[in-house]
């Protein structure tokens, strides 16, 4: 019961330690004020078009994150692009007031992206966080896991953010004595990029990048070496990377003695 009652607040206080959230949250409140301040100046043409535009709004908002909840295995990502849209329709909404307002709005959401960050996921699962050397130490002088699965990320990635749960949440149930996990965070260690092969520059960011290790050698990886950045490539879930590198096959041969 304690902890039924503890998520609400643990939520409540995420949302006002974080400034990404805070901010935005402020931001979006701040609509409802302008509204109910400028709607009494305004002829009764516009404040029915208003009404009428806003209800349209809701009703599309709800459609879009209904269909997102569903189809987005993470709430990072479903958190940021519920964000996103009501961006788009608060902008939307206050063409309708008055577009000093919306130029207004457009200021506040930039200068919030420039110095704000949306946190990525905080626990680590069974995963461990490695530096590189601690990597290389690991993959040359040997341990006790046969096989390795590491993720190379960075703080400021969007994508890395968006699929910080996947790889905590995948070593929570395929972790065991020959398979392990680890994480090297790519910001804090740019330098190392260049050795494991990772582009993280601009638009041809590799970012996050997985790579499985056997014995020490390189075995597989996502996204491969020649791969090229697209803007829709496919969306890393905790699915795509247990088929990509064969995870319930890795836990049979363990559970089978092999």
């Amino acid at each position: 019961m304690d902890k039924k009652q503890s998520k609400p607040m643990e939520l409540l206080n995420t949302m006002v330690s974080e400034p990404y959230y805070l901010l935005h949250f402020l931001a979006f409140f701040s609509y409802f004020v302008f509204r109910t301040s400028v709607v009494q100046v305004l002829n009764t043409h516009i404040t029915d078009r208003l009404l009428h535009r806003e209800i349209q709004a809701a009703l599309a908002f709800g459609l879009l994150t209904a269909i997102k909840i569903v189809r987005e295995e993470t709430w990072e990502g479903y958190i940021a692009d519920t964000i996103f849209f009501a961006k788009i329709f608060v902008i939307g909404l206050t063409l309708i007031v008055d577009y000093h307002l919306t130029l207004w709005y457009i200021v506040v959401f930039t200068v919030i992206y420039i110095f704000t960050q949306q946190p990525a996921f905080q626990k680590l699962g069974t995963s461990s966080k490695l530096t590189p050397l601690q990597l290389e130490s690991l993959l040359t002088e040997g341990s006790t896991s046969r096989l390795w699965l590491v993720e190379f990320r960075a703080a400021y990635s969007p994508a890395c953010i968006r699929s910080s749960r996947c790889f905590p949440e995948l070593s929570i149930t395929y972790s065991n004595k020959n398979f392990s996990f680890g994480i090297v965070d790519l910001g804090l260690f740019p330098n190392a990029a260049g050795y494991f092969g990772i582009s993280v520059s601009g638009s041809m960011s590799q970012l996050p990048t997985y790579v499985l290790f056997s014995h020490g050698a390189e075995v597989a990886r996502y996204p491969e070496l020649d791969f090229q950045a697209k803007p829709f490539g496919p969306p890393i879930t905790k699915r795509f990377l247990s088929r990509y590198f064969k995870l319930d096959r890795h836990l049979l041969e363990y559970i089978n003695g092999k």
